[in-house]
């Protein structure tokens, strides 16, 4: 009777194994998810525009060569995305230009960043633009419902956008922001995401 006793115990308890690994493994990831959505640390005031968290880590795009980038390369990593119509113009280049100079200004941090530039109209950003901004990822499309989840593209080229590492579109930037304040949102939200990194 006791034998039959403690093997029920320990059927029971085994049970319950595959349950505690996969709290174990979710919980964190949760928590760590909340904590830099939810959580405001004390004197945290976001200067860029929090936006309804819209997945897009499975999202492709096929370029005008017809090569296929997809959001989830960028797993790991936070990325600034501009979108932009061909020829590179003076908003354009601003919005490379503050992408490349806020990610230099994060020191180390840096490397967590990366950015992105989607052109529209067929055509690709000459090589001297390119070359100033080397690091960034230039993409030409042909077609801009490609890139809808980042709302109406004849207000897009008005904004920076910011996807967080998990693949979640998440703020956005206006090309009038004063660079320090783009600055700071950046710098806090990589120093409170550290730790869903660390586990990952």
């Amino acid at each position: 009777m006791d034998s039959l006793s403690s093997k029920t115990r320990q059927n029971k308890s085994s049970s319950y194994i595959p349950w505690i690994v996969l709290t174990i493994c979710v919980l964190p990831v949760i928590a760590s998810t909340a904590l830099y959505y939810l959580w405001e640390p004390d004197g945290f005031v976001n200067n860029g525009e929090l936006i309804e968290p819209v997945p897009i880590a499975n999202l492709e795009t096929r370029s005008i060569d017809g090569e296929v980038f997809s959001f989830g390369e960028l797993n790991g990593f936070w990325s600034f995305v501009s979108i932009d119509q061909t020829p590179c113009m003076d908003l354009c280049a601003k919005k490379l230009y503050l992408m490349r100079q806020i990610r230099l200004t994060q020191g180390p941090e840096k490397e967590r960043l990366e950015r992105v530039h989607f052109t529209l109209g067929g055509s690709h950003i000459p090589d001297s633009v390119t070359e100033d901004y080397e690091g960034t990822k230039f993409i030409a499309l042909n077609n801009a419902e490609d890139l809808a989840a980042f709302g109406d593209l004849s207000e897009v080229v008005n904004y920076i956008f910011l996807v967080d590492q998990i693949g979640n579109l998440m703020m956005r930037f206006p090309t009038t922001i004063d660079p320090s304040l783009m600055k700071k949102d950046v710098k806090k939200l990589l120093k409170i995401s550290k730790a869903w990194k660390k586990i990952n």
